[in-house]
């Protein structure tokens, strides 16, 4: 298949907000329903969405009928209840059962892999890491637990949320116009209280504008099979995160003693120059592309070094946050075989096994502490159950990571 692959891109007359909501409600919607403020609100939108592109019919439909999922500025405005160091969030992520589970997928869908990587140039790994990062490898997709309809939650949020409401609102348009041009009924699109869907968590932003028809149905969808997801996937970091064929998003590395200075994060020198200058890889191999260009970036003062190049870049494009993209990029390596890092984070212990997960669930479970079910995998639930058991036990940081000291803990109790 050629690149690019079928890709789908985009495409004032009411005076009154009371005529156009009484237009409406003759129309038979559920505007009467709807709370007065936001119903006044739906009235005021409509000559946006028609300019946008959206039709009468459309628009009348969709948002006549909708009402405000205000659970959504408890989301928006909530504060963590913990805050994870670094060396927790990559364990927490690269988890036994994400490796796993990610191996088999690996499997399971390497003619697709193989496809995507010849078509856009992308790794199969970091793909897969991705996978596992956004959805559990389409697990949200699935179970609707985690899941809601997103049209509501962006409808209160244009609404009723001053911060970032222009983005919020853009969002909604976006919504629509998928609505409009068939590729979803309203009640198709759940997802995060953000309003992100399906496989790899597309906004509907990226749906219209980086959404790929790549198993060939009529449309691109980011639910369903994993095809249209993981293709436009790979076309955002084609396009937004210029992802470069053929090249490492980069390495665990030694530095040499005495020179922390050369780690500043920003310096682009070769493989080859870096190596002249004594930063070694951990693994002990050679630098495989030693003109590529990276920088050298030492997250935390004792940890881990890395060299890290564009493709790193790239897929920190996806979710800006370094610590994403370092867990996504350590998750496709663990998928492809790959050792943990080789320094640790000052602080840290290693990952629990799948195994020890479930121990730690059961072991939970069995003092009172309900994690809905024992899976090895480490989910909200078994979070909240964590920071309550540290809680009420005056466990010191509440940090809800279940890990081995965690674990020793609870094997003391029992």
């Amino acid at each position: 298949m050629p690149f690019p692959l079928r890709l789908l891109s985009r495409r004032a007359f009411v005076t009154s907000a009371l005529g156009v909501a009484g237009s409406i409600a003759t129309r038979g919607h559920a505007w009467a329903t709807q709370p007065p403020a936001f119903a006044r609100w739906v009235a005021n939108f409509r000559p946006r969405a028609l300019k946008r592109g959206i039709s009468e019919q459309t628009y009348d439909r969709v948002m006549g009928a909708v009402t405000p999922d205000t659970s959504v500025y408890a989301e928006n405005s909530a504060q963590p209840e913990f805050t994870e160091l670094m060396w927790q969030y990559i364990n927490r992520r690269c988890s036994g059962w994400r490796v796993m589970t990610g191996k088999e997928r690996a499997k399971e869908y390497a003619g697709l892999l193989s496809r995507i990587e010849k078509d856009y140039g992308v790794d199969r790994y970091i793909l897969l890491g991705l996978w596992g990062m956004e959805s559990s490898y389409g697990d949200v997709v699935i179970n609707k637990k985690y899941m809601r309809p997103i049209i509501p939650a962006l409808a209160a949020l244009a609404w009723g949320e001053p911060r970032r409401r222009a983005y919020w609102e853009a969002e909604l348009l976006n919504a629509l116009t998928i609505v409009d041009r068939g590729w979803a009924q309203p009640s198709d699109m759940i997802g995060s209280w953000a309003g992100a869907m399906g496989h790899t968590q597309w906004m509907p932003e990226v749906w219209l504008n980086m959404g790929v028809d790549y198993d060939h149905d009529g449309r691109a969808s980011p639910f369903g099979k994993p095809d249209d997801s993981l293709a436009g996937t790979a076309h955002y970091l084609v396009e937004r995160g210029n992802y470069r064929r053929g090249e490492a998003w980069g390495c665990e590395v030694t530095m040499p003693a005495g020179r922390p200075k050369l780690a500043d994060n920003r310096t682009m020198r070769s493989y080859a120059k870096w190596q002249d200058l004594g930063v070694h890889r951990a693994d002990g191999a050679a630098f495989s592309r030693p003109s590529d260009q990276v920088k050298l970036w030492l997250p935390v003062a004792g940890g881990p070094a890395f060299l890290v190049g564009q493709n790193f870049r790239a897929v920190y494009s996806y979710n800006p946050s370094s610590s994403y993209a370092l867990a996504l990029c350590h998750l496709g390596d663990l998928i492809r075989g790959g050792q943990p890092f080789r320094q640790q984070f000052p602080g840290g212990e290693r990952a629990p096994t799948f195994d020890e997960v479930k121990e730690i669930q059961r072991r939970l479970n069995e003092q009172g502490f309900k994690t809905d079910g024992i899976d090895g995998r480490t989910g909200s639930d078994t979070i909240k159950a964590i920071l309550a058991y540290q809680k009420k036990t005056g466990i010191d940081p509440v940090d809800g990571y279940a890990g081995l000291k965690l674990l020793a803990r609870l094997r003391q109790g029992s």
